[in-house]
């Protein structure tokens, strides 16, 4: 099944949700996830293995991090190649002063951005989303 390329559809149609709890950044020195977590996405990348799982998660296993997060997901499904997306919520999340870290899941992509600011996040992005309804 193939996801949606057309950019007015893709930003028209994002239905942003804001998942439950608070997600942190961790990385550890090999490839292997440290028992007793369960990340929600992991990187492999040559310093390490990055992992974002729950911050209970992390607290539990003591893995540091320094950056809190509101998980994000955009429930449109996105083609992997469409162009514009990533781009244009990040332009208006960005005008407002908010980060945002991205991962492209196969169906959707999911948006990280600072906890304190995530409800605020859903809101800018459902604004996007009407504005670039069809007229």
């Amino acid at each position: 099944m193939s996801g949606e390329s057309d950019l007015r559809k893709l930003l028209s149609g994002m239905r942003p949700e804001l998942n439950e709890g608070e997600y942190v950044f961790c990385t550890v020195p090999g490839p292997e996830v440290p028992a007793g977590t369960t990340p929600v996405a992991t990187v492999l990348e040559p310093e390490g293995l990055t992992l974002v799982l729950r911050r209970e998660d992390a607290d539990a296993a003591g893995l540091p991090y320094d950056y809190t997060a509101g998980w994000i997901t955009l429930r449109v499904h996105s083609a992997l190649d469409a162009v514009g997306l990533t781009a244009a919520f990040a332009s208006e999340l960005g005008a407002h002063g908010l980060s945002c870290n991205v991962i492209a899941g196969y169906h959707h992509d999911h948006l990280f951005v600072a906890a304190e600011r995530a409800a605020e996040a859903v809101a800018l992005l459902e604004g996007l989303a009407a504005r670039s309804l069809p007229h």
